[in-house]
């Protein structure tokens, strides 16, 4: 039997991956089935293969008359800026591995005209400067007509190339925290070709034909000719639009120029001036700043926030005796007036111009900034009797605005970094407040194209450099599962369970007898607990950690319900098998009589929230033990919360790590005291904070995907909207209203708007329910179940 069972289970695997390989040639586009580009991807002879290139490509096309359509595919390495007769058009392309390179699809009529055209495109590759989240081969680039009478446009050897000069890169120096995204750059105006996408470049001297490499290759290709394995960009373009430059708070050297940026000023020669702006708020915008004046040197540099003697932020509202320290670009200007804008989008709240002149005066005539992220939507809503809740949903919002682009990232300015444990929870914000998943979707492919060969998932993808975090795999399981319940796509979710396995296979081979896992390789990062040595939790000298283990159990009962639903029942059950041990094992070895909690490990040296948090959430600790454990570990860390006998030294949650807190909540029937865990956000507020830090103060990051979560949590404790079944099928509502008296929200599904208002009186609440057509459920109050049908339905509940 249990080899029958065993040949199954590899029949079933089989015909996933069989499933899965048909999926991909189902879905490919008529171009990957049936024809080969003849577009060439390009370089410059004289760019270096590896290192640091900015290079500018141009062809010129004669048209009879102007096309109705003109569709074009286009890409490069690393990245593009395209232009047609001078109007940018777009760029990308969206990040992703060789394996999965991107190409953008662009309808250039509207920029055509009848006669001559130029089509033109700035390239680069910063080589070994490059952001860590970008990965790469050599710089290229391609530009593919999508049919034989827009192949004119092709790339290949009648395309001119120019090496770009005057421009190079400033590496990032922020002192000794980590930075991995894009580096400055530095602009002599003097020295660069201002007119290279002009119909008659004023340089053709410096301009040579383009060199090819090889054909474009689709994914699936047979014998590629080159690295670039290009897969259409299922991304729409990123967002760009102007919004305001800024207001001059401080001048140094000159008088303030209060209409700037607005209107110009000038700068004396021989003088050093400092201009500081503040936008308000934290943005990721491109800033374009005018400026003219021969032997002058002006640096931009951009700060989240403005730190005093101490290198400390303080209240972000504050400039007295601050200074900056961040991010710079550097213009050189010339003596007729240019525009400086840099290849990358910037991240900042506070943006200082630091003007040298010497022996001619510098004009600054004025500055833009366009404003760049994800086109993501508010269609969801939160609004309340509470008014300070209105800054949480607010800034929640811009946080998880300003940590997508072409992918979720962790932080906008430090790292640009799609990590499992962050995009996680922004993919939930994603879903439920825009009802947009195509963000959710490209990262968990990605996450799924990252695995190594053992099975894990990389921490973080894309990235040019392997980081393990197998904790983080464990967690990309529930990404797949939180996909399953909040969308409408089994398909897509059938494909991922091959890369389910993969994972807790990795894990499974790591449980020991007694069900608990073993010591864990590589970093088993958990939370930036201040005495989880580099966020990893104890760990005997044979393992044994309760943390890990815990979220190993979520991870397999996740799998055990995708299993279920789509592939092998039988493995749900050993999934099932496998987390019950480890259960078992943890009450029994990890359990803490004095104290009456659960202990990191089975030596029971040392506390955390972590362990008993999960322990709640996952029901390993029994369901009468619940409110008083929770009570016991959010004494130390909440006020408010009393609890009755010894309470050993722990490690808190931070920001992230209370998303599981107020999970946890939930699971003890606590959930009336979820505004009460907002206390570290509204002490945010009262920082100056306009968008969520990394952790407590002193924090790195002021704005950190997995700090925004109170948005979710807002729409589905306190409003109590959740999915009942897969895809949102079926609704449960189970509002916790704490002390507020009138909430109405709404949250985004695959069907449609779920909306609720709740009006407390003095005979109880009265609640409106709207369902999308289609949609039924129930909600629960008190224990009370009452049936939901599709529409309006007004309740009384006592």
């Amino acid at each position: 039997m249990r080899g029958y069972r065993a040949l199954m289970r590899k029949l079933i695997w089989l015909f996933l991956v069989f499933a899965t390989f048909c999926a991909l040639i189902a879905n490919a586009q008529p171009e990957q089935q049936s024809r080969l580009w003849k577009a060439q991807w390009i370089t410059s002879a004289s760019a270096s293969e590896r290192d640091l290139a900015i290079v500018h490509f141009r062809k010129t096309i004669n048209l009879a008359a102007q096309p109705a359509h003109f569709v074009v595919n286009v890409s490069a390495d690393n990245q593009f800026v395209l232009y047609v007769n001078g109007h940018r058009v777009g760029s990308g392309p969206s990040r992703a591995d060789l394996a999965h390179w991107r190409y953008e699809t662009y309808e250039l009529a509207p920029f055509l005209v009848k006669g001559s055209n130029v089509l033109a495109a700035t390239v680069w590759n910063f080589g070994a400067h490059a952001a860590v989240a970008q990965m790469g081969d050599r710089i290229g680039f391609v530009l593919h007509g999508n049919s034989e009478e827009e192949r004119i446009a092709d790339t290949n050897s009648t395309w001119d190339a120019e090496q770009a000069t005057g421009i190079d890169i400033l590496p990032a120096d922020v002192g000794d925290f980590y930075y991995a995204a894009e580096p400055g750059i530095t602009l002599d105006a003097s020295k660069f070709d201002w007119s290279w996408n002009a119909a008659s470049p004023e340089h053709q001297e410096s301009w040579s034909k383009a060199v090819p490499l090889s054909a474009g290759a689709l994914r699936g290709q047979s014998d590629a000719p080159n690295s670039w394995q290009l897969v259409a960009d299922p991304l729409p373009p990123m967002e760009m639009k102007l919004e305001p430059a800024g207001t001059v708070v401080r001048a140094i050297g000159i008088p303030a120029p209060s209409e700037f940026p607005n209107a110009a000023f000038t700068i004396p020669m021989h003088t050093n001036a400092s201009v500081l702006l503040d936008i308000g708020h934290l943005t990721t915008a491109y800033p374009a700043l005018i400026a003219s004046g021969l032997g002058a040197t002006i640096r931009l540099t951009y700060a989240e926030a403005l730190l005093d003697k101490d290198d400390e932020k303080g209240n972000r509202n504050e400039i007295e005796g601050k200074h900056i320290l961040g991010l710079v670009d550097e213009f050189l200007p010339g003596s007729t007036s240019h525009e400086f804008m840099p290849l990358s989008w910037r991240t900042w709240r506070y943006l200082q111009i630091d003007v040298q002149t010497k022996d001619q005066p510098v004009t600054i005539e004025g500055m833009r900034s366009w404003f760049t992220a994800y086109p993501f939507t508010e269609k969801a809503s939160f609004q309340s009797d509470d008014t300070s809740l209105v800054p949480i949903w607010q800034i929640g919002w811009r946080t998880a605005r300003l940590d997508a682009h072409d992918t979720y990232m962790d932080t906008p300015y430090w790292e640009r970094l799609q990590y499992i444990g962050d995009t996680r929870l922004q993919a939930l914000i994603s879903y439920t407040v825009a009802g947009d998943d195509r963000l959710g979707r490209q990262a968990i492919e990605a996450f799924n194209d990252s695995r190594i060969p053992d099975g894990l998932t990389q921490s973080r993808y894309p990235s040019s450099l392997v980081q393990m975090i197998p904790t983080f795999s464990l967690l990309w399981v529930g990404m797949v599962h939180d996909f399953y319940m909040y969308r409408d796509d089994p398909e897509f979710v059938r494909r991922q369970i091959p890369g389910t396995r993969a994972v807790l296979d990795w894990w499974l081979r790591r449980q020991r007898p007694d069900g608990l896992v073993g010591r864990i390789e590589w970093w088993p990062f958990v939370d930036w607990g201040k005495d989880f040595e580099g966020g990893v939790p104890p760990q005997d000298e044979s393992g044994g950690s309760s943390v890990l283990t815990l979220q190993f159990i979520e991870a397999l009962r996740y799998a055990a319900e995708l299993e279920d639903a789509y592939a092998d029942r039988h493995m749900a059950e050993d999934y099932r098998r496998a987390a019950d041990r480890a259960a078992q094992g943890i009450r029994k070895t990890c359990w803490n009589q004095q104290y009456g909690l659960l202990a990191d490990t089975p030596s029971q040296k040392h506390f955390s929230q972590h362990a008993n948090i999960l322990g709640i959430w996952l029901n390993v600790i029994s369901a009468d033990q619940h409110k008083r454990v929770l009570t016991k570990i959010l004494s130390a860390s909440d006020p408010g919360f009393t609890a009755t006998g010894p309470v050993p030294a722990m490690t808190a949650a931070t920001y992230y790590f209370r998303f599981y807190l107020a999970r946890a909540l939930e699971q003890a029937g606590m959930a009336d005291d979820y505004l009460r865990l907002l206390k570290p956000w509204h002490d945010m507020v009262a920082l100056g904070l306009t968008t969520w830090a990394e952790s407590p103060e002193p924090t790195r990051s002021d704005s950190h995907a997995w700090s925004a979560h109170p948005n979710y949590d807002l729409l589905t404790i306190v409003a109590g909207i959740h999915p009942k079944s897969a895809g949102f099928g079926k609704v449960l509502i189970e509002p916790h209203l704490g002390g507020l008296k009138q909430v109405h929200a709404t949250l985004a599904t695959t069907k449609g708007l779920v909306a609720v208002q709740y009006a407390r009186g003095t005979g109880g609440v009265a609640a409106e329910v709207n369902l999308p057509q289609g949609v039924s459920g129930e909600l629960v109050w008190k224990r009370r179940k009452i049936p939901l049908h599709p529409g309006t339905q007004n309740l009384s509940l006592r």
